[in-house]
């Protein structure tokens, strides 16, 4: 039986993630960050509950939840408790609870197989570089999407960090990170998104339902769908970010998580 260190359990939330969400507020963090909204989660206290009685008591929510939300395991830092993280989710995934992670990218390992269960990981605006690349490293990533109170304030790819922050011998992330945000709705069809592609030069768009993030959709995504000669057009018409306003171009504070 794998038991965890939780401080509290919040059943309503609404600004963690998309939809209702029951937010887990885990104990211990090794930083120190002067902005931090839950300092009082710094110390890993003693363990108080298991696994099993965890996703019990979140279970009990998945009528609601169930809709386009999930589960937050924030803190805190939910990626200091590995094991007991992993045996949640892993539970949770098994009612298909959809399950997001609040980090600052911090943890002691088995980032590969936490990965595995996470549908949606949120990184602090406030986070620096050498956060933002381990983040990307550990979970194989190219863009890291970047909050500020639980509200969505922009992304950051690999591109820009090598193209604008190195580039410019600079580690302040929210000084380069993208606000003006490409997206397009659940409900588009494919071609739609090629062809948003396509015209704003990116490889990735965001994916809202009713300006809710919902998700990413990578050109690599599109591998299995798309026959090969468009997906060679897009490629060729990819070479540099060029946005354009119109109606798909959605202005960050519209975006909530």
């Amino acid at each position: 039986m794998i038991s965890g260190s939780i401080d509290s359990i919040e059943s309503l939330g609404l600004y963690d993630g998309p939809g209702i969400r029951v937010v887990v507020f885990m104990n211990g963090c090794k930083l120190r960050c002067k902005y931090c909204h839950n300092p009082e989660m710094w110390l890993m206290r003693d363990k108080n509950i298991t696994s099993d009685e965890l996703v019990k008591k979140i279970l009990r929510f998945q009528s609601y939840i169930s809709d386009g939300g999930g589960v937050t395991f924030s803190g805190g830092e939910p990626l200091l408790q590995p094991n007991f993280l992993i045996d949640c989710c892993k539970k949770l995934k098994e009612h298909n609870v959809h399950v997001a992670l609040d980090t600052a990218g911090v943890g002691i390992g088995k980032y590969e197989e936490i990965l595995s269960y996470i549908d949606l990981i949120i990184f602090d605006v406030d986070s620096n570089l050498k956060e933002i690349a381990n983040a990307m490293k550990r979970y194989d990533v190219g863009i890291i999407i970047l909050s500020k109170k639980k509200k969505i304030k922009g992304i950051i790819t690999d591109r820009d960090i090598v193209t604008k922050i190195l580039a410019n011998q600079d580690n302040k992330i929210k000084e380069y990170m993208t606000t003006n945000l490409i997206s397009i709705d659940i409900n588009s069809d494919i071609n739609e998104a090629i062809n948003l592609m396509k015209k704003h030069k990116i490889k990735r768009l965001l994916v809202k339902d009713n300006n809710k993030l919902v998700g990413i959709l990578s050109l690599s995504d599109l591998f299995n769908v798309v026959d090969n000669e468009t997906l060679i057009e897009v490629y060729k018409t990819i070479f540099s970010i060029n946005r354009n306003t119109d109606k798909y171009l959605t202005d960050i504070n519209e975006f909530e998580l």
